[in-house]
């Protein structure tokens, strides 16, 4: 059971998913506006966001971002956009997750649970002091920091799980669909995803694919993380 927020001023949509988080026994709190969604972040604990773009107040990207300022409450996006493009803008803006409309209940409920078991497992991870070395990048797992050659790296939840765990392999090429079950909790799922956070992940190293230093891509096997040699 989740306490779950829901963003949609669709009053229809915004119905029939109340029904059936309610019925799947989450507790759910929704609003029509993202100056409410904002509000209401920022007043009551929740443990996951369901944020609509198509809002009458604020564009939803514009809200997911002031979100973020406010909260690393999980957010997934529900939207009608789908070109990719716009997938990598959600992303970057900071969503946990997204799913295009029209979307089926057991659609909604598989990514609520991976997102919801993805972060319990950030907030049930070991406190003990445990500090990965490679290379000049240091990543400090309780702390949930990573610095590179002494500067510390700007990375987004998703982007820090996983450097981690690619670091935590160093020189073992990982496959993507393991990529998917370890850091997406997915075992289903495209490459986009992953290809976009290897993206940035490589422009925060101050590295590119053409022109690799720690993250280094093997077509149709996987991806490695190593020191530069």
């Amino acid at each position: 059971m989740a306490s779950v927020l829901v963003v949609e001023d669709d009053q229809f949509v915004r119905s029939a998913l109340i029904r059936h988080l309610t019925d799947a026994a989450h507790t759910v709190r929704s609003v029509g506006t993202a100056l409410e969604a904002l509000r209401e972040v920022a007043q009551v604990g929740f443990d996951v966001v369901i944020l609509d773009l198509g809002l009458p107040d604020l564009d939803g990207s514009e809200a997911l971002k002031m979100l973020r300022g406010l909260s690393d409450v999980p957010v997934i996006v529900a939207t009608a956009r789908d070109d990719e493009s716009e997938v990598v803008r959600l992303l970057n803006a900071g969503a946990d997750d997204y799913l295009v409309k029209p979307f089926s209940a057991e659609h909604l409920s598989a990514r609520l649970t991976a997102v919801l078991r993805r972060a319990r497992g950030r907030a049930s991870a070991p406190a003990g002091d445990s500090v990965i070395q490679v290379g000049g990048l240091q990543i400090d797992v309780r702390r949930r920091q990573a610095v590179l050659d002494g500067a510390l790296l700007d990375l987004t939840r998703r982007e820090f799980d996983l450097l981690t765990f690619l670091a935590s392999r160093p020189g073992v090429v990982v496959a993507r669909r393991e990529l998917l079950a370890e850091v997406w909790q997915q075992s289903y799922g495209d490459d986009q995803t992953i290809d976009v956070h290897l993206s940035w992940l490589r422009r925060k190293l101050g590295e590119t694919a053409a022109r690799p230093r720690y993250l280094h891509t093997l077509r149709g096997v996987g991806v490695k993380l190593e020191p530069p040699a």
